[in-house]
């Protein structure tokens, strides 16, 4: 026998509302979600590998919310970024090549 009583007239419980992707969508984009695992690999108690795997799901203004904006320093993802390195590289290459031109070769070789 079961504990489910169903009895003529009563209604059955109502169950969650009917949700689509979109909504389930932007509610992890808004709040964020974070999946975590780690894998260990022993072998006699000696452990040979670690893995830490960290996944954060979430929209750019709540990753900002929440300090990650490593996107908008990474030459490959951010042209911004890329030209702020190239920019960069071109001073560095420029002192460079003033120092040695001057004669200073202490600055030229770091």
């Amino acid at each position: 026998m079961t504990d489910v009583d169903f009895r003529q007239g009563t209604s059955p419980a109502s169950g969650p509302l009917n949700t689509n992707l979109a909504d389930i969508l932007e509610r992890v984009l808004d709040k964020g979600i974070v999946i975590a695992g780690d894998i260990k690999i022993d072998l006699l108690d000696i452990e040979l590998l670690t893995i830490r795997l960290r996944l954060f799901v979430a929209s750019v203004d709540t990753a900002k919310k929440a300090g990650i904006n490593w996107w908008e320093t990474d030459p490959a993802l951010s042209s911004t970024a890329a030209r702020n390195e190239l920019r960069d590289e071109n001073r560095r290459l420029r002192e460079r090549v003033e120092a040695l031109e001057s004669g200073d070769d202490t600055e030229a070789v770091s």
